[in-house]
């Protein structure tokens, strides 16, 4: 069968330039990948930090596990901006592919609704102040990890499978009915999916050392009791055995000493995690590039222009680590640090972006669509979108007052 017999034949054209569609979901895209990071390799970070760190891996665990539902809310709220211009201008080949894997595109929503219940269930036991966490809470944390690392898994098959049309095919052959697709496609035989989801771990790994930075320098208070610091012990009712410390009566926790030892921490801490991320992204990076794509595909990256959109996705990640290593520990290298991370972000997305459109070429042309723009609902976009990103702004400053709960 011809593949592009599935590419959806109705042509309603774009109500905006093609360039402005692809600025907008790669900027989504971007300032979604910050809070879905977080989730992605941060929660079950903060998860073992606080069940089994030490004082200030507790404390650090603590804090970002009391911030994870207002993460969780920002990024889900910004994912809406990639998926509508990815649905508006690409959905001749969305919607084909999203239908071969129906069942598990729809099984996103069950998994994240439970996923956030239980970011809520352990959140509120941190903020609780309670000296035992219940095992259910402790479940509920872990299971949210594991539930969005698998809606992660399910993203990354849609993602990979919009882009390769040539496997459409035989995806839809066994996975129909009278020459109805069934919906129970999944895009694992794909060569690209595996890479592609250990590459946003690596990418996770880096934004979650950048955040935890930024929150030790720019939103951490005096409070000797981050949510994280208390004496946990074990008991006979259903509790989790954490380790005796004697964390409160403890003068070098308490006050702004206490702040200054576990920025120090944090800072040492940050400089691991960057590392892990930065050698798994290498890792997975090679693996991507060198690995799976065509030799065409590699020609036309490795060749002038395009050749930028290959080097700079693969060093920018240098920027942060540097920063982090020979920076000084100071609140504006922290906040260096996270705007570098945004921008690691921000030219692998590009990038991104760009090899898709090279995958999809010998079957759909983006740019060949009709256009008939409409300013009116575009301004009203713009608008919409600038004071968004202001009730953004907002929620993250309400992070602050963590440390006053």
């Amino acid at each position: 069968m011809d593949p592009t017999m599935l590419v959806e034949r109705a042509t309603a054209g774009t109500p905006a330039p093609i360039w402005f569609v692809q600025l907008f979901k790669v900027l989504g895209f971007t300032l979604h990948a910050v809070p879905m990071n977080l989730w992605y390799a941060g929660l079950p970070v903060a998860l073992w930090l606080h069940l089994r760190g030490g004082e200030h891996g507790r404390r650090c665990g603590g804090r970002l596990l009391r911030q994870m539902p207002v993460i969780v809310a920002i990024g889900v709220n910004l994912g809406i901006v990639p998926l509508l211009f990815m649905q508006l201008a690409y959905y001749k080949v969305f919607f084909p592919a999203t239908i071969l894997m129906a069942w598990s595109w729809l099984a996103i929503v069950g998994l994240l609704i439970p996923a956030y219940y239980g970011v809520y269930a352990y959140a509120w036991g941190c903020k609780s102040g309670a000296k035992e966490m219940p095992y259910w809470r402790v479940a509920a944390g872990w299971c949210a990890a594991v539930f969005f690392l698998a809606i992660g898994f399910l993203f990354v098959n849609g993602l990979s499978l919009m882009d390769h049309v040539d496997r459409w095919p035989e995806l839809w052959k066994h996975n129909s009915l009278a020459g109805a697709a069934l919906g129970t496609a999944l895009n694992v035989g794909d060569v690209t999916l595996w890479p592609r989801w250990l590459l946003m771990l690596g990418l996770a790994l880096q934004t979650t050392a950048a955040w935890l930075l930024f929150d030790a320098e720019w939103l951490t208070g005096n409070s000797a009791d981050e949510g994280g610091l208390s004496q946990f012990s074990s008991d006979e009712n259903g509790t989790v055995p954490f380790p005796m410390a004697t964390v409160i009566d403890s003068p070098v926790l308490t006050g702004k000493t206490a702040d200054e030892d576990y920025r120090r921490w944090a800072w040492g801490f940050a400089k691991k995690l960057y590392t892990v991320g930065l050698l798994w992204f290498a890792a997975a990076g090679s693996w991507y590039v060198f690995g799976t794509w065509s030799a065409e595909l590699r020609e036309s990256i490795f060749g002038w222009p395009l050749v930028v959109l290959a080097v700079l996705p693969a060093l920018s990640p240098g920027l942060p680590w540097l920063l982090i290593l020979f920076g000084g520990r100071t609140r504006a290298v922290a906040a260096l640090v996270a705007l570098g991370q945004f921008g690691v972000l921000g030219v692998n997305a590009v990038s991104r972006q760009v090899v898709q459109n090279l995958n999809l070429e010998p079957y759909w042309d983006v740019y060949s669509q009709p256009v008939d723009v409409q300013w009116g609902p575009l301004a009203m976009f713009l608008v919409v979108f600038v004071i968004g990103l202001g009730v953004v702004g907002w929620m993250i400053a309400q992070i602050r007052k963590c440390d006053s709960v």
